[in-house]
């Protein structure tokens, strides 16, 4: 996990940037690939609710692609207003995290943390939809961790890094779209507005904004090297 990782050639970042575009854009694709980015969002709301002091209860995982994680503490307070506005800018603080650690050489370590972030939602799950969303995401990561080339490993590593980065925005934006056509009373910006008082579309707002600058800056940080190195 501590390795240094080869630097990924040019070619390689802009296919895995390429693919991850792809997967998100086409449609199809992107409603297999979105539940990953719930994995991601329900996680983020488990592990603030643990940072805070909560008490972590389950989470669920649904085939259309919700998902509800569940805690007990203070129903009020900075704490809950953290924990709910976590979930829809998680993938991409996460994804923030990795292009910052692929700068540090350490590709490989990106999959371990999904591996060991994934184990331990399976403690927590309490559905079927989410333990085998949980298992088959899990298990691909474990076996390239485990069995793969370093060249496959580092592909992988920035093909997630850049899936999550470019995925982020548009569940916020499917938020929004939904909260228009008044499908989502109960979303995490109308809970948050319910919290705080503050409107619900400045916490959609606020959310876009912290998932667009993740976006700029960890898609600058892994293309300009590659930039740099083709030219």
């Amino acid at each position: 996990m501590a390795a240094i990782s080869p630097a990924p050639s040019a070619a390689t970042v802009w296919i895995a940037t390429l693919a991850a575009l792809v997967v998100v854009l086409e449609p199809h694709v992107w409603r297999v690939a979105r539940n990953v980015v719930t994995i991601v969002h329900e996680g983020a709301h488990l592990l603030v609710a643990f940072l805070v002091g909560r008490r972590l209860q389950s989470v669920r995982l649904h085939s259309d692609t919700s998902g509800v994680a569940v805690s007990s503490g203070k129903p009020t307070g900075l704490g809950v207003v953290l924990m709910t506005f976590a979930g829809y800018v998680g993938p991409a603080i996460l994804g923030l995290g990795a292009a910052w650690v692929l700068g540090t050489g350490h590709a490989v370590a990106v999959l371990w943390i999904g591996v060991v972030s994934i184990a331990l939602m399976l403690l927590f799950v309490r559905n079927l939809y989410g333990l085998l969303s949980l298992t088959a995401v899990g298990a691909l990561l474990f076996v390239l961790v485990w069995f793969g080339t370093q060249e496959q490993q580092v592909f992988a590593a920035y093909f997630v890094t850049l899936f999550m980065l470019i995925a982020a925005p548009k569940p916020v934006l499917e938020l929004q779209r939904a909260r228009m056509r008044r499908r989502a009373p109960d979303s995490d910006a109308d809970q948050l507005a319910r919290l705080t008082r503050v409107p619900a579309l400045f916490w959609v707002a606020l959310a876009f904004a912290v998932t667009a600058v993740c976006l700029v800056l960890g898609g600058w940080w892994i293309v300009e090297p590659a930039f740099v190195r083709h030219f």
